[in-house]
């Protein structure tokens, strides 16, 4: 990305991790700047730090491998040399946590919630945790859900227990729901993947039970459009995109009617979040666990999706325009 002539590059996640790696050594600090504004080759750039070559030769290739620089072979006086320059001028780091928007065309608040940023949670193995790089702690492990490297998850799962989160209330003040969605990547769990392996999931909302929906599967088998390279293909690799819908009128998952639970039954006004809660029901007639995918996982590149669509009292807006 370029912003006013200048090289931006934005990172993220445990993407930034490592390129604070990279670059918490003086020494590759100082080969960036020596680039600042100018193309150098590994000889020049040897001489102005008076460093051994296999040294200098090392950090550049740290830096090229975290994106930083580029490297391009010219011919030479005496064979070919070793330009480098870099490629960015600026970073942008976007730290983990809830991204909001506020719709211009509606009354309406969109939350984007990561799936590791969970406020508490339970699990009974199988169950295991992972970012889009690794897995985080051990498998069959539920301590592993409370490694600080949570916050980067991307995938999630467990035989029975539940994930709950709290979204920020972010309606203005003085208006009310008029009604709640929430959308969410997910599929059973079983062992490596069984494609003939229901469970009924169900959503809470501010300790509300919304309903129950029964997955299929435990999609597996074939790779996804976000699954990580390292991951292997003969386990969970995929779910399906599911949205609830809480309105006035009752509550629908992909548009069909699921309960009876009405939007005023889960809004809570002046509260500052909205708890929401997936699990298996310990006395669920299809304990088939739950995966949990995130943007970086699966086949939707979204974490959770909460919108809130609020409105105001007849005369409330005017009143607070004034």
């Amino acid at each position: 990305m370029a912003v006013s002539g200048k090289r931006v590059l934005e990172v993220e996640s445990e993407s930034a991790t490592r390129l604070f790696r990279v670059l918490s050594s003086e020494t590759r600090v100082m080969i960036l700047s020596l680039l600042s504004h100018n193309v150098m080759n590994v000889a020049e750039l040897t001489a102005a730090l008076d460093l051994p070559h296999s040294t200098v030769s090392l950090n550049i290739k740290q830096l090229v491998e975290a994106g930083l620089l580029q490297v391009e072979y010219v011919p030479g006086s005496h064979g070919t040399q070793k330009l480098v320059s870099k490629r960015y001028d600026e970073v942008l780091v976007r730290l983990p946590g809830v991204a909001v928007e506020a719709a211009a065309a509606e009354d309406m608040v969109e939350i984007r919630m990561p799936i590791g940023n969970y406020r508490h949670l339970e699990a009974v193995a199988t169950c295991g945790i992972a970012s889009d790089t690794r897995y985080i702690g051990m498998i069959d492990d539920p301590r592993s859900f409370f490694e600080p490297d949570h916050v980067f998850a991307q995938i999630l799962w467990f035989k029975r227990g539940f994930v709950e989160y709290a979204f920020p209330n972010n309606v203005p003040f003085g208006s009310r729901l008029t009604r709640v969605e929430f959308s969410a990547e997910l599929c059973s769990e079983a062992p490596n993947y069984d494609l003939d392996w229901p469970s009924d999931i169900t959503l809470w909302i501010n300790d509300v039970e919304v309903g129950t929906f029964t997955s299929p599967a435990d999609f597996g088998g074939v790779p996804a459009r976000f699954m990580p390279p390292w991951w292997d293909v003969d386990q969970t690799t995929h779910g399906q995109l599911k949205k609830w819908t809480v309105s006035s009128e009752g509550s629908f998952i992909d548009g069909q009617p699921l309960s009876g639970v009405v939007v005023r039954q889960i809004e809570v006004p002046g509260r500052t979040h909205l708890t929401v809660r997936l699990g298996v029901k310990p006395d669920a007639q299809n304990l088939g666990g739950m995966n949990l995918f995130g943007r970086k996982f699966g086949n939707h590149p979204q974490d959770l999706l909460m919108r809130l669509h609020y409105a105001f009292p007849d005369g409330e807006r005017a009143a607070l325009l004034r």
